[in-house]
């Protein structure tokens, strides 16, 4: 079926294949959780696995993102999430750490192309930033469902519940895209929109600002891979726990459409430096908080911060780089930080314990807010209006 990105047809298929292939912001804490406690693997064995799919992610996301306009995005998409899918059936019929290192890398390379091809794709639309809070928002319904209702399979199914989960996941996200996926421009269009085919034509402030996503990612993986453990080790009930990813996914729910809505009322790049400095402000209450009320308050606004200001770099990264290729790295810049958060918060856990979290979080803020700093567009690309 020949489908656009304006209409909603192709732009289901694009928010189906973005909550797939960003089904690590959603499942981190249960990932980590159930690798420790079903798998019996220390805090820095289990941030490693998720790492390797992280890393996979950021790594086929570079190779891909430059071929963006050379390759056809449905295939890519269909085949890459169909990749991931047979990769996860597989982690889930083994307990053997090589083999499921193996498969988490093979499931990470597949769905950065995937994802790639994705943002690429939305990057080209007419209306990136409102297309992009569009996929955010579905991500939030994506992440009520799947935290409301996967920590309850694994516990009473056992941990390769987990890995069912995430090659249902990805399957559906092939076989939507197999059939919906909005069709790239034509090569003419193409070379007519962007003359340029070299990386030189985008500007260098794109990349302070990806530089700056990044490290807002590495904040969001450490704190909230080792979120529900967090909970659980200062004596949280499970149902306490729950009820919090319960609610942290309803809350969840508003951050990308209030930011579709406030495109043309805030400055961009007033967004993008406040967001850190919202983000480390709860991560210190969150790494320090020994109280129910505190850690859990915190805990559910915590994913909103940056799901809010990611939805404003990339309309404004999208505003200063048209070809969409630099927003095919999207994947790279959101997964190399999440990479890093995983393995980076299980070592400061196991040597420091949980308050080192907060104090890295802080550290790593302003080097975010000292990046977006850097990321100014020309004089005539407005930040905030069209």
């Amino acid at each position: 079926m020949a489908t656009n990105t304006e209409r909603w047809p192709g732009r289901i298929a694009l928010m189906v294949a973005h909550c797939a292939g960003m089904v690590d912001l959603v499942a981190l804490p249960v990932w980590i959780g159930t690798l420790v406690v079903h798998y019996k693997l220390d805090p820095q064995q289990a941030g490693s696995l998720a790492t390797l799919f992280l890393a996979s992610a950021v790594l086929s996301s570079l190779f891909f993102a430059p071929r963006l306009q050379r390759m056809r995005g449905r295939r890519a998409a269909s085949l890459g999430f169909l990749i991931s899918a047979t990769a996860f059936g597989g982690a889930a019929s083994t307990h053997s750490y090589v083999a499921m290192a193996v498969l988490h890398a093979v499931a990470g390379a597949a769905a950065g192309c995937a994802l790639s091809f994705t943002h690429g794709t939305i990057a080209r639309s007419k209306r990136p930033h409102f297309l992009f809070a569009v996929a955010g928002t579905a991500l939030g319904v994506f992440s009520v469902v799947f935290l409301g209702a996967t920590p309850k399979l694994v516990a009473v199914l056992g941990g390769p519940a987990l890995f069912h989960v995430f090659g249902c996941v990805m399957l559906v996200a092939a076989v939507v895209c197999v059939v919906m996926f909005p069709e790239p421009p034509t090569r003419e269009a193409a070379a007519q929109a962007v003359p340029c085919v070299d990386d030189k034509c985008i500007d260098k402030s794109v990349w302070f600002a990806a530089l700056g996503i990044s490290c807002m990612t590495i904040v969001q993986a450490m704190m909230f891979s080792f979120l529900e453990r967090m909970g659980a080790d200062r004596g949280f009930s499970v149902e306490a726990i729950t009820g919090m990813l319960v609610a942290l996914g309803l809350v969840n729910l508003l951050p990308a459409p209030l930011a579709a809505v406030l495109e043309r009322r805030l400055n961009a790049r007033h967004v993008v430096l406040a967001g850190p400095i919202a983000q480390a402000g709860l991560a210190l209450i969150l790494a320090q908080s020994t109280a129910y009320a505190s850690y859990a308050s915190a805990a559910v606004f915590f994913p909103g911060v940056i799901i809010f200001t990611h939805t404003f770099a990339f309309g404004l990264i999208a505003k200063l780089d048209p070809s969409g290729r630099a927003l095919a790295t999207t994947p790279a810049m959101v997964m190399v930080g999440s990479a890093v958060g995983p393995i980076l918060g299980g070592t400061l856990v196991k040597f420091h314990g949980y308050p080192s979290l907060g104090l890295a979080a802080a550290a790593v803020a302003g080097v975010a807010v000292l990046c977006f700093s850097r990321a100014r567009p020309a004089r005539s690309v407005m930040l905030g209006t069209h």
